[in-house]
């Protein structure tokens, strides 16, 4: 998985960004959040990354911050919530904000994004309210679940790359975290596989 990329930035967009890393130029979604703390074109420049992958290609993700990177992994965690809504999401409003509208329950908040729609909204509600409790013994609850999200998503990308379609790998991975969720990734992948 592709942590981060360093390098000159070539071009920018509120949306994305060419980075020439080493001679090599990678083009990077990113959320209008990020935009302005990037840089200007020339300079050099440090990028967070997130890496999906999809039957259809693959597509990196860039992030100013750990934070952004953090609750874009959330989202795409989130039922119905692909990689370009959770880029939409970010874009609309800043982390701290789509914080305070999950703790707070504001709809109206989350449906002034486009693309989100109520029903949306509230499935972002219920399956993101525990991911916004306050900090436990010093580790917030959304830190804790990112790392179950990264997991999760290295488990799917792990059966994606033996040849089975991503919809099947994402849903036999959430049936066998629903029936044991502190399992390895190695213990996870494994039975994952005896379910397909």
């Amino acid at each position: 998985m592709i942590s981060y990329l360093e390098g000159k930035l070539v071009h920018k967009t509120p949306t994305n960004l060419l980075i020439d890393v080493g001679g090599i130029g990678y083009f990077v979604n990113i959320p209008v959040s990020s935009y302005e703390r990037i840089g200007e074109v020339g300079a050099s420049i440090r990028v967070l990354t997130y890496l999906s992958v999809k039957e259809n290609g693959i597509e990196l993700f860039g992030f100013a911050t750990e934070q952004e990177r953090e609750l874009f992994k959330l989202l795409i965690g989130v039922t119905g919530i692909g990689t370009r809504l959770a880029q939409a999401i970010l874009s609309g409003l800043s982390v701290d904000d789509f914080r305070r509208s999950i703790i707070e329950e504001d709809i109206e908040m989350l449906t002034s994004i486009s693309g989100i729609g109520k029903k949306t909204a509230q499935r972002l509600l219920f399956e993101l309210k525990e991911s916004f409790k306050p900090e436990v013994k010093g580790v917030p609850l959304s830190a804790r679940r990112g790392i179950a999200t990264e997991k999760r998503e290295e488990a799917v990308l792990a059966l994606v790359s033996l040849g089975y379609k991503r919809k099947v790998a994402k849903r036999v991975v959430e049936e066998t975290i629903y029936e044991e969720e502190d399992l390895e990734l190695e213990e996870l992948i494994k039975r994952a596989l005896r379910r397909i």
